[in-house]
């Protein structure tokens, strides 16, 4: 059994990847713990009516440092004595600039910043302590292919320049967890989820949520301490040699 904590799960991939869980037996997920900025949404809130108690909801503002040192209080509570078995960073924001780069704003920047990589940091430190008392000790960084430097040029049709730069930052944030705790046997990597058909990514995208919130689970399950400090694609059946940008194959994506 393992207690599972998804950051952002009110809404968009996060919430999907809560249903997901949800719908697992108890011998497998114990606990699913959501924060989300305020109040559960609506859709959260249906979920957490048919799961009962194994949801546990908490509010956690993750640019706000003492929002989230109150939170991580709040989830040891809750897990009584128990450990963190694994954390799912789900923490993201998008701006674009489809008047090219030199029109981004740097306080826009900076604010993709706070969320997309001191929010994650915020969130990962303050749950370490919890992660090192439970069995599986995985944090999984939801990030995104458009964050890949050696992948640049495929993703220049998107204007989210900010979104693309504090991608890449966030996997380095990644990375060197993945080598500070790999002693502690911790398993840390990054996982781009794919184009989802969520408010972030638009109709216009690949896949439906609830493919990408199985693919990143299938992965986040069966990843050891082999996938530590990594960058790992999802596989999505039939799409591992699409003619168009992307191909969900499960390899491994270059940084």
């Amino acid at each position: 059994m393992a207690n599972v904590l998804v950051t952002g799960g009110g809404r968009g991939f996060g919430l999907a990847l809560v249903s997901l869980l949800a719908a697992l037996p108890e011998s497998t997920i114990s606990k699913i713990i959501v924060t989300t900025r305020g109040n559960p949404s609506e859709n959260l809130r249906k979920i957490m009516e048919v799961a009962g108690k194994r949801i546990i909801h908490i509010e956690c503002e993750v640019v706000n440092a003492a929002s989230v040192k109150r939170a991580a209080a709040e989830i040891e509570e809750k897990l009584g004595g128990q450990g963190l078995d694994m954390l799912i960073n789900n923490i993201g924001k998008m701006g674009v600039n489809p008047q090219g780069i030199r029109t981004m704003d740097a306080d826009e920047l900076i604010q993709e910043f706070n969320v997309n990589v001191a929010a994650a940091h915020r969130v990962t430190a303050a749950l370490i302590p919890l992660l090192q008392l439970g069995k599986l000790k995985k944090i999984i960084m939801v990030s995104s292919s458009a964050g890949s430097i050696a992948w640049a040029d495929r993703y220049t049709f998107s204007p989210a320049y900010a979104y693309k730069i504090t991608k890449a930052a966030m996997n380095m944030l990644a990375v060197q967890y993945a080598i500070e705790y790999e002693k502690d046997g911790f398993t840390i990597l990054t996982i781009s989820p794919g184009w989802l058909k969520t408010d972030m990514g638009s109709e216009k995208a690949d896949l439906d949520v609830d493919t990408g919130a199985k693919a990143v689970w299938d992965l986040a399950n069966k990843a050891d301490v082999s996938y530590n400090g990594k960058f790992y694609n999802i596989h999505v059946p039939g799409w591992e040699h699409n003619p168009g940008v992307n191909q969900y194959n499960g390899l491994e994506i270059p940084w």
